[in-house]
């Protein structure tokens, strides 16, 4: 049934009632909320990380995101940002931390290093933290800039402002079999060896 206006026997499109609407204004509101407070966990391991705490200083304001409040405790944390290189020996702890943070959550890739590895393309070195964990959106530049980092944040809060509710597959917690990879090896080699990285080095096999 239409909504009449103003006795003008003119109806509304909108479906009084209608689950689709009253789910659209709910997602509205509740992606509004978590787009505008997220409470980031920092990962920094290298370079990238010196230019993290530039973004959460005084010049580039990163509280007019809502992410003023740094959380390093994972289970008070939304968003994983990995600021630097990942070496193997760290694969184990991003992943528990990733693990240990409740839902719903995101993770923003800082820089070639944590995205792809970088320069570092070596047998001790993760070739992109997402073999290991999930991510949202991947910043470039070695190190990007905070501007660069401030952008990505803004992509992610238009991602987060896209999600519903009602899409289970994005509350999926992604568990890990015994390689301990998100992929599967024979992807991970697949990704990694175009880029001039050794067969194996991602140690897949």
């Amino acid at each position: 049934m239409g909504l009449n206006v103003g006795g003008s026997g003119k109806k509304l499109g909108v479906v009084a009632g209608s689950p689709n609407w009253i789910t659209t204004r709910l997602d509205f509101l509740v992606n509004w909320a978590r787009a505008n407070s997220l409470w980031p966990m920092p990962f920094g391991t290298a370079c990238c990380a010196i230019e993290f705490m530039a973004t959460a200083a005084g010049r580039f304001d990163l509280a007019r995101f809502g992410m003023e409040r740094m959380s390093f405790s994972p289970r008070q944390a939304d968003v994983l940002i990995c600021a630097g290189r990942l070496p193997f020996k760290l694969a184990p702890v991003i992943r528990r931390i990733y693990d240990q943070m409740p839902q719903p959550k995101w993770v923003i890739s800082m820089g070639a290093c944590a995205s792809t590895g970088g320069v570092f393309d070596n047998y001790a070195m993760v070739q992109g933290i997402d073999t290991i964990v999930p991510v949202d959106v991947y910043v470039p530049g070695c190190p990007p800039r905070p501007e660069g980092l401030l952008y990505g944040i803004l992509l992610l809060q238009k991602k987060i402002r896209g999600e519903s509710i009602t899409d289970r597959s994005l509350r999926e917690e992604q568990l890990l079999d015994q390689t301990a990879l998100r992929l599967k090896p024979e992807t991970v080699d697949e990704l990694s060896e175009p880029f001039g990285n050794s067969v194996h080095q991602t140690r897949s096999a």
